[in-house]
């Protein structure tokens, strides 16, 4: 995407809450506060459903997009409309919501972006081996200004540039929210879908269509998403959790072999 499609940003937190921190370098033993078998590799059962939910993406012509913007913006209670560009391309806002239940990574030698420095964007030193982790504030939302043919792919990787997060962009994906008859829906956008595209034809409804930035939680783990330390400290924690199965295991075999051995003695010869 050349220059004149980088997104930019204007990011409004909605919530206070604290990020708790954690230096990858400081221990082991830190890190796997983060990163255990159970909270990364489990799938984890969902409140909301996630399921299909059908949206009509109709192609519209220049005439058809107009009117659309024009409906868009006189429904809206604030100044973030669309504008219609000559090429036939708009520029718009989406509202993106972050539900990220595990901890980001950032360089260990910068602190944890502030909200001035998400919008001067990452500086010097922000290609440091050594990692950070820490939690994003909890149900934190961020307006994006995007054009119509930006891709959800490139939505995720500008705002984890925007907050100097290394993890890899798969880690993540974009999701479409709606409510429908009391009922939560989500739908994982593909990389190529256009997020102010979809807007524009859900309208300004928030319950009709949001934007929720998740873990890429699937059924099959994507190993090669994760860092050389993120690996080994899999290995450590697999290893653990095998001999500790094991020695449960052993531990109920001995018993019961004392416990019938214990019998045998018990019973009268002849």
């Amino acid at each position: 995407m050349g220059e004149a499609e980088t997104p930019s940003f204007e990011m409004t937190w909605s919530s206070t809450t604290s990020s708790g921190y954690c230096s990858q370098e400081d221990s082991d033993s830190e890190l796997e506060q983060y990163f255990t078998a159970r909270t990364s590799l489990a799938r984890r059962p969902r409140r909301d459903q996630d399921e299909p939910v059908e949206w009509e993406t109709p192609d519209l012509s220049q005439a058809e997009t107009e009117q659309k913007i024009k409906e868009y913006n006189g429904q809206i209670n604030s100044n973030l409309f669309m504008s219609l560009n000559k090429d036939g391309s708009y520029t718009g806002f989406i509202k993106v919501q972050l539900k990220l239940v595990r901890p980001v990574s950032v360089p260990s030698s910068k602190k944890p972006p502030s909200l001035q420095d998400a919008r001067r964007g990452p500086g010097r030193g922000t290609t440091a081996r050594r990692r950070t982790s820490f939690y994003l504030p909890k149900d934190a939302v961020k307006h994006l200004h995007v054009l119509s043919r930006t891709r959800a792919r490139e939505v995720i990787e500008a705002l984890l540039r925007k907050f100097l997060v290394v993890d890899d962009p798969r880690k993540f994906a974009l999701f479409e929210r709606a409510e429908r008859h009391g009922q939560v829906y989500l739908r994982k956008l593909s990389d190529d879908e256009q997020p102010l595209r979809l807007r524009l034809l859900a309208g300004p409804s928030e319950k009709a269509l949001s934007f929720v930035l998740k873990e890429n939680d699937s059924g099959e783990v994507n190993w090669d998403a994760f860092s050389m330390p993120e690996l080994h400290n899999f290995l450590r924690i697999l290893q653990r959790e095998e001999e500790e199965h094991l020695r449960q295991i052993l531990q109920k075999y001995s018993y019961c072999r004392q416990k019938i051995q214990e019998a045998l003695h018990a019973c009268p010869l002849g």
